[in-house]
């Protein structure tokens, strides 16, 4: 028997050591492909930036947030652009793989437009399939968790580009959307509109949705009305919905209309008594070339203002409808959601005021 015999003892005890560096390695290396792979899927590739797109981080006290910007032409020497930021849903990123950027396909409406578009992407492994957690009580209030990081980021892109505070909008896709409606309660006076695409109300975890009747829109309106304090304004809200959506049935967003007729209700003078008087119209467009037909309906006020617009698309699932888009979520036969919430944007800036804290 050699000196290096592995049947020896010692000969056995380093085999056994270099088994164990071999298997620390291999786990090591497993972890290392595995955050490679998260920070591929979460935050993209450099070579998918292009001219006008700005990666950046939002750091505040309940944390950080990363974010990327894109720039318009227009915004070259010139102030007081505005900003739409868009919030990816589950099984999205604000601008990795998937991405809300390439579902809505809003830099080139940017560039064609003038505003600054702004994908917020969720923190990295925060979610199993990266939702944001608007279905969490904690993440519903003023001052922290996910809604202080999204107002953080609006805050920090109108600061850094001089853009116009009064013209900053929301837009978000599924729990993004949750998200967004979010915002619209917590910081009235940060976002001037909110859009939101296969998303609910404010507070929807407290529905049963086998006994939705259960828990009125009017409840969980008084819980969005108190939250927003005494910044309580009128919020302009758009919502469009697929009517096969199996995820988010259609009667969460018929729900989220009432609901926001009701906050506004409120805001009017603090009753629930059928203000502010609102006038109802809808629009069919029917089905054509490949299109699917929808709905468009307005509720709007005495001086002409529309307070809420409700898109409900036939034959859409659970999608970002566009023709433009390109994702696993996205329905090119819908109308264009990022035009019709761009315009919905673009007509309703926020009336000047002091912004709070």
């Amino acid at each position: 028997m050699t000196a290096h015999d592995s049947t020896h003892p010692s000969g056995r005890s380093r085999a056994h050591r270099g088994r164990r560096w071999i298997a620390a390695g291999a786990v090591l290396g497993l972890v290392a492909v595995v955050a490679l792979a998260a920070a591929v899927f979460q935050l993209g590739l450099p070579w998918w930036m292009r001219e006008g797109d700005r990666n950046d981080t939002y750091e505040g006290a309940g944390g950080s947030l990363r974010f990327q910007v894109h720039l318009p032409a227009q915004a070259e020497g010139r102030a007081g652009l505005p900003v739409v930021m868009a919030i990816h849903g589950c099984g999205m990123t604000g601008y990795g793989w998937n991405s809300m950027k390439a579902t809505t396909a809003l830099n080139e409406l940017a560039d064609a437009e003038g505003f600054i578009a702004v994908y917020p992407t969720q923190r990295m492994f925060r979610s199993a399939i990266n939702c944001w957690d608007s279905a969490d009580p904690r993440e519903q209030h003023r001052g922290s968790g996910e809604p202080a990081l999204l107002a953080g980021v609006a805050r920090q892109v109108v600061e850094d580009y001089d853009a116009d505070p009064d013209r900053v909008h929301v837009v978000g896709a599924s729990s993004g959307a949750g998200a967004a409606v979010i915002l619209a309660v917590t910081y009235p006076d940060v976002f001037a509109t909110a859009t939101s695409v296969a998303g609910g109300e404010y507070g929807l975890n407290q529905v049963d949705p086998d006994d939705p009747g259960s828990t009125p829109p009017e409840y969980t309106a008084r819980q969005a009305w108190s939250q927003m304090g005494d910044r309580a304004r009128q919020v302009p809200l758009l919502v469009i919905q697929g009517e096969d959506d199996e995820v988010v049935p259609t009667r969460v967003a018929t729900r989220l209309v009432e609901h926001w007729t009701a906050v506004a209700d409120l805001v009017d003078d603090g009753l629930l008594n059928g203000g502010p008087d609102l006038s109802e119209a809808t629009t069919t467009v029917p089905a054509d070339q490949g299109r699917h037909a929808y709905t468009h309906t307005t509720l709007t006020t005495t001086d002409g203002r529309s307070l809420v617009e409700y898109y409900l698309v036939r034959d859409m699932g659970h999608a970002w409808p566009g023709p433009a888009g390109s994702g696993l979520f996205t329905d090119r036969a819908g109308p264009d959601a990022s035009a019709i919430a761009w315009d919905f944007a673009r007509r309703h800036p926020r009336e000047p005021s002091q912004q709070g804290p």
